[in-house]
């Protein structure tokens, strides 16, 4: 057996007992909410936006609840930053609701393909998660193809021009789980793309200086322990968004809290693998 699919195999039992241990008591993690208004935050101006992600954004098929989060979800400019382009093959690694894959689905267009990506592990723990993302592929995102598979079935689906997770990195350092889980799923990654492909992580930001600390409290990162972390297993760091930044998040609250649920401070982090 191969030292990749090992890793895989190991990880995945590794992430079955951590999201077992940490799975929400109900399926909201996995359900479109009410986001409570943000204070605005100025586009990032620095991004050209393409034509195709404009319209993807646009497109009157998607539900009003994904449309009623793009005010706090920055779905243009984030889009744009990673580069995602027509004909793209794209993962949407742990999708929730489907909120990003079905926008990917129209950028992609006909000749690319989403693939979002449920970790057999995760529907063991929550089968709310697989629930939520057999519901993205209706209507007209026919592209979109649901799968709920072990990790190690990853690289079957490449090799991959982008994988994307959007506020679900900081889960692989919850406590319950070993603390080299994330860095093995970055290398299965890795493996994945094609040369010069893109791995996105979008995640809640923690107090400078915290590291790991408020993973599996919080469900907070520091953004230098995932650039440490992804870069280690081979990635470049190729850069990073702060239209998700938002000064008023004092990073001490639960992401859940009322009080800053669906505005918390968030970093947008693009990471290559070279050619």
């Amino acid at each position: 057996m191969s030292t990749l699919k090992t890793t895989a195999i190991s990880l995945g039992v590794m992430i079955t007992l951590g999201m077992a241990a940490h799975a929400q008591p109900s399926a909201k993690r996995y359900e479109a909410y009410q986001r409570t208004p943000s204070p605005p935050t100025p586009a990032d101006s620095s991004l050209a936006m393409p034509a195709y992600v404009m319209a993807a954004v646009a497109n009157p098929a998607r539900p009003d609840e994904d449309r009623a989060r793009d005010h706090d979800r920055k779905p243009a400019e984030v889009v744009a930053f990673a580069g995602v382009k027509p004909g793209d093959t794209i993962v949407d690694l742990i999708p929730g609701g489907g909120y990003f894959s079905r926008i990917f689905d129209t950028v992609v267009g006909p000749h690319g393909q989403v693939v979002a990506f449920v970790p057999q592990a995760l529907a063991k723990a929550s089968p709310a998660a697989v629930t939520a993302a057999q519901a993205i592929p209706k209507g007209p995102y026919s592209n979109v193809k649901v799968v709920v598979e072990p990790f190690s079935d990853l690289t079957s689906h490449g090799p991959l021009d982008v994988v994307w997770t959007s506020d679900n990195y900081h889960d692989l350092h919850n406590p319950s789980l070993p603390p080299t889980t994330a860095l093995m799923m970055d290398r299965l990654i890795f493996s994945a793309l094609k040369p010069g492909g893109v791995f996105i992580v979008e995640d809640h930001a923690a107090e400078p200086g915290a590291g790991l600390r408020d993973t599996g409290t919080l469900h907070r990162i520091s953004q230098s322990a995932v650039r440490e972390e992804v870069e280690s297993a081979g990635f470049v760091f190729d850069g990073e968004s702060q239209v998700l930044h938002n000064a008023a998040d004092d990073h001490t609250k639960k992401v859940y809290d009322p009080a800053i649920r669906g505005h918390t401070d968030q970093f947008v982090l693009k990471f290559k693998k070279p050619t």
